[in-house]
């Protein structure tokens, strides 16, 4: 898995020996020199890197999802998922979004990128998908079940705010947001210019 992203630089060492191949998480480990001389085995753990999608419809809904997976509680959410071998994340945005939703769109706009912890590579990339329009019906994956729920944006923000979408870093960034004017003015124009 550490080749599979020309996009960015894997976040552990080029001698790094894959010790564990799972079906999503892979474990690395390698000999660590410390500070003051000795040597540690060190460890990561990999993923295929994930794509999240605010995409807003032609009246400026903002289109998300209510998610159903075995094992998991539903959850309401931005359209998401894992950037396949050989895509790039706007690539993998293109996909996630027309599978689960059945819309495509005509401007991708980045919102965030996140690394959620220093012990584990993996990179979230957020987007905002604009002018979006349904092409097809809908295609989610076996384990999946895909409720759409286009929310106007006023209502987005609530949602956020009050942590009801599945997405920490979507919610800070709205509740900063919402403490300064000039935050929530770049938002807003973000999404709906």
């Amino acid at each position: 898995m550490k080749a599979d992203r020309p996009y960015r630089k894997p976040n552990i060492p080029d001698s790094a020996q894959r010790v564990f191949e799972g079906d999503i998480f892979d474990t690395y480990q390698w000999e660590q020199e410390l500070f003051d001389g000795s040597k540690k085995i060190f460890e990561r753990v990999v993923r295929p890197d994930t794509v999240v999608l605010y995409p807003v419809l032609e009246n400026g809904d903002v289109l998300l999802i209510e998610d159903s997976q075995p094992a998991q509680p539903t959850y309401l959410c931005g359209p998401s998922g894992k950037v396949d071998t050989g895509e790039t994340p706007e690539q993998a945005a293109r996909r996630e979004l027309l599978e689960e939703t059945g819309h495509e769109f005509s401007e991708l706009v980045p919102l965030y990128v996140e690394t959620p912890h220093i012990k584990l590579d993996w990179t979230i990339y957020g987007y905002i998908a604009k002018n979006c329009k349904k092409t097809r019906d809908a295609k989610p994956e076996p384990g999946e079940r895909i409720l759409l729920r286009p929310v106007a944006f006023e209502d987005f923000l609530t949602l956020a705010s009050d942590d009801k979408i599945y997405d920490p870093r979507l919610t800070v960034m709205v509740l900063q947001a919402r403490l300064d004017k000039s935050k929530m003015a770049e938002l807003r124009k973000k999404f709906l210019s």
